[in-house]
């Protein structure tokens, strides 16, 4: 990561302890809608997500139209921590997080209330992880799959891994499972394009140490997050995973490209909240 000059140890501090303070007074009424199964477990999410986006300096721009089918499989890139904040605040949905996550002091309880399915890395296990996947999807959970398995630069796109996509080839309800890739574009820094100088500011990747990376992230001002949902698909389109994992690394490649090229499509900006 290129060392910062500039950011604001004052924005850093307040941003934080209204984040952390906000956080706080939010996870106990989650932590009882989720062991009572109330219906708050889904919206209660989305709600927080979309203000703390606000309190954390995180503006979105969302293009194309999200899948209105339950449940559906989300296939992103993966670019920065900040990618649960901005994918929950558009779509009532949990996340697929590799293991270690789990393992993580105080974020790990957050996953956990949002009922994210952890996975290993380790091949044994493959299958107990996408009967786990398989039977949230058969519950009428919507999901959200970062596909190549790690975060990168945010200049481009990792190979996704194709195992992955197995859980494609199950059937929900009998139903063909429906899989829509989005990209997750870092584009602007309060107005100004980022470029691949600044891109790294925000995206989280390597052996980059998560505290003092998310303290200089929060220092900065307004980020500006590009997700574009492309057109759904389903694997009998294709007729394998590895194909069906090809075409949703092409949309999402291209989908990338055309955000930090700075070219327009139809573009939504997100809502403040109230």
């Amino acid at each position: 990561m290129p060392t910062p000059h500039f950011g604001s140890p004052l924005t850093a501090l307040g941003r934080g302890l209204v984040y952390f303070a906000f956080t706080a007074a939010m996870m106990p009424l989650q932590a009882l809608a989720v062991t009572f199964r109330w219906p708050l477990r889904k919206s209660l999410p989305h709600w927080y997500h979309r203000r703390t986006c606000r309190i954390l300096g995180i503006r979105i721009e969302s293009r194309g139209r999200r899948s209105p089918r339950h449940p559906t499989l989300f296939v992103a890139n993966h670019v920065s921590y900040f990618d649960v904040e901005v994918l929950g605040a558009l779509t009532p949905v949990s996340f697929v997080a590799k293991a270690e996550v789990a393992t993580w002091p105080f974020f790990s309880w957050l996953a956990k209330l949002q009922e994210t399915v952890f996975v290993e890395r380790r091949a044994q296990r493959t299958a107990d992880h996408r009967d786990e996947i398989a039977s949230r999807l058969e519950a009428g959970d919507d999901l959200v799959l970062f596909a190549e398995g790690t975060s990168g630069d945010g200049n481009g796109i990792l190979p996704f891994k194709s195992a992955l996509f197995s859980v494609a080839e199950r059937r929900p309800k009998g139903q063909a499972l429906t899989v829509q890739p989005v990209s997750i574009s870092y584009t602007r820094l309060d107005g100004v394009p980022l470029g691949r100088y600044l891109r790294p500011f925000f995206a989280w990747y390597g052996d980059m140490d998560l505290g003092p990376h998310l303290w200089h992230a929060l220092s900065l001002g307004y980020v500006t997050v590009v997700v574009e949902f492309h057109e759904p698909v389903t694997l009998e389109r294709f007729g394998s995973r590895k194909a069906l994992c090809d075409h949703c690394h092409a949309v999402v490649s291209g989908g990338v490209a055309v955000a930090l090229s700075g070219r327009s499509r139809a573009v939504q900006a997100l809502p403040q909240a109230g």
